[in-house]
């Protein structure tokens, strides 16, 4: 991943440079030599926040799956790779992925088991005896991101045209390379070739629930940083000119401005270890490959999308960054001989790390800052006249601000530890221009000018006992929920069941496998005959793969089917079963009856909804948004 990274960043101060170089803005000048005298250079405001309109396109981002990396997972899979945690079950579309490949030649999965076991990090005991060795062991994750970064190498299927070896490679692609000619083969044998626009098709339907989360995410990080992505590149590059005499020897050198584009490319993965946020930077061309129920404002991802706004600016201010070199490395040395750990000399790496995880932590912390100011505004409101009350309030506050200021403390200590070694100054020099509506790249130059390597060396020292406080009182907090889950009342181990298998046909759903979907309903319909949950589910698939049918004598006999499975779960329904699915049935009956033109049916629905839920509710006012609809304009 570093190499990656590296070459991506590399790349841009290149690009960034020649760049430069040709605009030469007056500023500049001016901007380096009231920046050497310690005052700060006019800044201008940014305009006001990007309109509501603008799609992922206008920030850069692209959700589409990525054929190679589907057929590199399902390969390690067959090769005995999995991510399920001991005791559990497989993810559905891994089940759908083991069924399809079941008929796959012995000695073939034998040969690819035999190069997955023989080349698995191995620097950990087998057999591990005490915690720590258990804590040392690579995760599933670690274990399969050589195969996520060798398939970023390779060409399109069916051939995976693999690069030529070198030292050169992303780190540890050239230990799995060999794995090329087992791909090709498992790809032929296994039948993937014909099945594959199906898994892509799945992928991409987990890749549309992440268009909001993510439109949501990348306007979170603009907003913060108050500035707009980089998504061309302009470099200047020397080509050959053809001579008038059309002889090579007469030909001419000149410098050409080329444009290239910037791609933060999200890729689905269905077949990721859970939770695991995998980021590849090539080139231009900076991917998150993430599992399908990725939270982008919650995970790595958005880290990832920082990363994507600030290499460009790191690149931009190049000048800057290399004239504080021998303090960076200064710090870097010292963190280097601290840890054991050599972080290398890339001093550009290590601004744009440390500037990611500042503004990353500064993000988190400003949102549960604002999120506390409200909750205690609205406790000393509540409180009234009851002063007793208000200062347990503002007591309570302080307390948990510092719990947070501590927390945003062993964040920035834990990114200094992997090389960030100005992390906690860039999140101080960020505290004090945040939500001053200016670009963060104003601040940029003096932002490096003005860390002092004797400061940043102590930082270690300074808040290793908020770090170790912090880290307590997670581990307090890991045990406090193990302890929870040991003593909870045993669960009904049938209905614990029904709701997992549940559960995994709603991913099949999602991913739109409706025939595996349904192949699933029916035999839960086999064993829970009498369950209004299954009945509607039934209903939900029917009526789900309605909407992807194009005759129009088909659609109408699923969506009929659909309206007998929600009535069916009706049927069912007792006084003890979830009201919301007898109000989701009864709203969903009524939406297919008003599709059907059954306009008085579809009222009786609505009615019924209407009647069985209180105004508040959301199902009381969906009923009333659709009686209106049959009712039509006023």
């Amino acid at each position: 991943m570093k190499k990656f990274f590296t070459l991506a960043l590399a790349t841009l101060l290149c690009a960034q440079a020649a760049a430069a170089r040709q605009r030469q803005p007056p500023s500049s000048s001016s901007r380096q030599q009231t920046g050497a005298q310690g005052q700060r250079p006019a800044q201008q405001p940014r305009p006001a926040p990007p309109p509501a309109s603008l799609g992922l396109g206008d920030f850069g981002v692209e959700i589409a799956p990525d054929p190679r990396l589907i057929a590199v997972m399902a390969a390690l899979d067959a090769a005995g790779w999995d991510p399920t945690p001991a005791g559990g079950r497989p993810a559905v579309f891994r089940e759908l992925v083991r069924k399809d490949s079941a008929g796959l030649d012995a000695s073939l999965r034998k040969r690819m088991q035999d190069f997955y076991a023989r080349n698995a990090l191995k620097d950990v005991p087998d057999n591990p005896q005490t915690p720590a060795d258990e804590a040392a062991r690579y995760t599933a994750a670690e274990q399969a991101s050589r195969y996520v970064s060798l398939a970023y190498t390779l060409g399109p299927p069916p051939g995976f045209d693999a690069p030529p070896r070198s030292d050169d490679l992303p780190g540890g692609v050239l230990d799995v390379l060999d794995f090329v000619p087992l791909l090709r083969e498992f790809y032929r044998a296994s039948g993937l070739d014909s099945r594959l626009a199906d898994y892509v098709a799945m992928h991409r339907a987990a890749g549309d629930k992440l268009r909001a989360p993510t439109l949501e995410m990348a306007r979170g990080v603009l907003a913060y940083l108050n500035t707009r992505p980089e998504t061309i590149i302009n470099e200047r590059v020397t080509v050959a000119a053809p001579a008038a005499s059309g002889k090579k020897k007469d030909e001419k050198k000149v410098s050409v401005v080329r444009e290239r584009e910037r791609h933060f490319r999200v890729v689905p993965d269905l077949l990721a270890a859970p939770g695991a946020v995998n980021f590849r930077a090539v080139g231009d061309d900076y991917y998150a490959i993430v599992p399908a129920d990725t939270d982008p404002r919650l995970s790595e991802m958005r880290r990832a999308y920082v990363q994507f706004i600030v290499d460009p600016l790191v690149a931009r201010f190049s000048r800057e960054v290399a004239a504080r070199r021998p303090e960076i490395k200064q710090l870097l040395e010292a963190e280097t001989a601290r840890r054991g750990r050599d972080f290398g000399p890339d001093v550009f790496l290590a601004v744009a790390r440390s500037l990611v995880a500042a503004a990353v932590v500064r993000m988190d912390e400003s949102a549960r800052l604002r999120a506390l100011q409200i909750e205690t505004s609205r406790r000393l409101q509540a409180a009234g006249t009851d002063q007793a009350a208000k200062d347990a309030a503002l007591r309570e506050s302080k307390e948990r601000q510092a719990a947070i200021s501590a927390a945003s403390a062993a964040e920035l200590a834990e990114a200094y530890e992997r090389g960030a070694v100005l992390s906690f100054h860039f999140a101080e020099q960020l505290r004090g221009v945040e939500g001053g509506g200016f670009d963060v790249s104003n601040f940029v130059p003096d932002m490096v000018a003005a860390f002092d390597p004797a400061r940043e060396l102590r930082r270690p020292a300074e808040y290793a006992e908020a770090v170790a406080r912090t880290r307590e009182a997670r581990r307090l907090a890991a045990e406090a929920r193990s302890k929870e889950a040991a003593e909870a009342p045993p669960v009904d181990a049938r209905r614990a069941a029904l709701l997992k298998s549940l559960g995994d046909v709603g991913e099949l759903l999602r991913v739109r496998s409706y025939e595996e979907a349904e192949s699933r309903l029916t035999a839960l319909k086999g064993e829970y005959r009498d369950e209004p949950l299954v009945y509607f589910t039934l209903g939900q698939a029917a009526s789900l793969s309605a909407q992807e049918a194009l005759d129009e004598a088909l659609q109408a006999a699923r969506l009929n089917a659909a309206l007998g499975h929600f009535r069916q779960a009706l049927l069912f329904a007792t006084p003890d079963t979830d009201r919301t699915v007898v109000l989701r049935a009864r709203l969903s009956s009524g939406r297919i009856l008003a599709h059907l033109e059954r306009r008085e049916e579809a009222l009786r629905e609505f009615d019924a909804v209407i009647g069985a839920s209180q105004p508040s509710e959301r199902f009381h006012q969906e009923a009333l948004a659709e009686k209106q609809k049959l009712a039509g304009p006023q």
